[in-house]
């Protein structure tokens, strides 16, 4: 800092807290009497009686070099409204950040539940004039394989960048997958919709147990009081089920299992395979796709395929077209926002929001499929639902 006193004529500079006295008094020698010692005034003492007068706080003085000073700090007067610089606006920029995550998750969800039940709604129309669901599973994974093949050529979407290595440990992955995909659908295709998804909701308790007999899992003991709900939700809804039907029963027995050693399987070989959500689940669908068409040919085979074909089409008309196709595009479109949403959420919200996607499956298939419920059945699906959520808490 820089000043400069004014006092009269006189002035009195410091500098960084140095003062310096340009005043000079010379000593004069007297001719009769001896030299008195001088004393050197104090160095930091400076005592001014009269009223002085700052007169300028920058540019004074010959001094030509000045350090900047780091810190600034300014000041405004009561009545002038100047913006101040600090923190507040990092702060709020992290709030909109935060708020637009928010929103952006929201849209994932939103979108995942709606997918969701746009294709468990065209599936069902299919299967129930065209009863063939290994077929139908085939369509679907080629719909969706397709799908980014077309956008990986365009670059719509960068394509992943792979080796033998990773489609090595996304084989068993795509395996349980396949068999999933596949026994979930031959279920729907027996039993009403929201019955299949009943049972689905019970595929925590294959986690646990898989986990715990077979991995060597322990979890703390509200995870084990919470598969209680949930089994036995699942129990009375199949007890209840006014059309239930064995084959259908199992094929959703056998779905939660291969679904739940399909994430096993993947936590333990996609460790650190740097590839999106969008990408892993498209490349899922090819491999699956390649696994599961030689079945399909040999279960089913085209002759059945093309006479089921026909008859659907006199019976339904040319909307069947339209049906295959959108149970095939929306399997894909909701399957791919599902693993998009994982890129930007926890496990735990992602179980909450996955136990969401069935309640609005399962109470849209009613209302669509005019479903008979009993209250018992739907007690029964409640209590499994919540044993879901609560199992999806206490893992936590």
């Amino acid at each position: 800092m820089i000043c400069a006193v004014k006092q009269s004529s006189r002035a009195i500079h410091c500098s960084d807290g140095v003062i310096r006295s340009k005043i000079s008094v010379p000593s004069k020698r007297s001719l009769f009497l001896p030299p008195l010692p001088m004393q050197k005034p104090p160095k930091s003492a400076v005592s001014v009686h009269k009223a002085v007068h700052v007169s300028s706080l920058e540019n004074f003085g010959s001094l030509r070099v000045r350090k900047p000073n780091p810190i600034k700090c300014e000041a405004y007067e009561a009545d002038r409204s100047q913006p101040i610089e600090s923190s507040i606006d990092l702060s709020q920029n992290q709030a909109r950040s935060e708020a637009a995550k928010k929103l952006k998750i929201g849209s994932y969800f939103a979108l995942w539940w709606a997918l969701n039940v746009v294709f468990n709604i065209y599936n069902k129309k299919v299967l129930n004039a065209y009863p063939y669901p290994w077929l139908t599973s085939t369509l679907s994974l080629a719909a969706g394989s397709l799908i980014m093949l077309i956008s990986w050529m365009t670059r719509i979407a960068e394509a992943p960048k792979t080796d033998i290595e990773f489609w090595k440990s996304l084989l068993p992955v795509a395996v349980a997958h396949t068999i999933g995909h596949v026994a979930a659908t031959v279920s729907m295709s027996k039993v009403a919709v929201s019955f299949t998804h009943i049972i689905k909701s019970g595929e925590p308790a294959f986690s646990v147990l898989v986990s715990r007999f077979l991995l060597g899992e322990t979890f703390p003991l509200p995870v084990y009081l919470s598969l209680l709900p949930i089994i036995g939700g699942c129990a009375l809804a199949a007890v209840t089920e006014l059309n239930f039907n064995m084959t259908g029963f199992m094929g959703a027995m056998i779905s939660n299992l291969a679904f739940v050693f399909r994430n096993i399987f993947s936590k333990k070989g996609m460790k650190g395979k740097s590839v999106s959500g969008m990408n892993y689940y498209a490349c899922l669908s090819i491999l699956s796709l390649l696994l599961l068409t030689p079945f399909a040919f040999a279960v089913e085979g085209p002759q059945l395929w093309a006479e089921g074909w026909k008859t659907a089409v006199s019976q339904i008309g040319p909307h069947f077209v339209w049906w295959v196709a959108a149970q095939s595009i929306f399997y894909h479109l909701y399957n791919q926002v599902s693993y998009m949403s994982l890129d930007e959420i926890s496990p735990l919200t992602f179980s909450v929001g996955n136990t969401m996607k069935r309640i609005s499956v399962i109470v849209s298939s009613i209302i669509i499929f005019r479903t008979p419920v009993q209250p018992v059945n739907a007690l029964g699906a409640a209590i499994a639902v919540l044993g879901t959520f609560i199992y999806s808490q206490a893992k936590q």
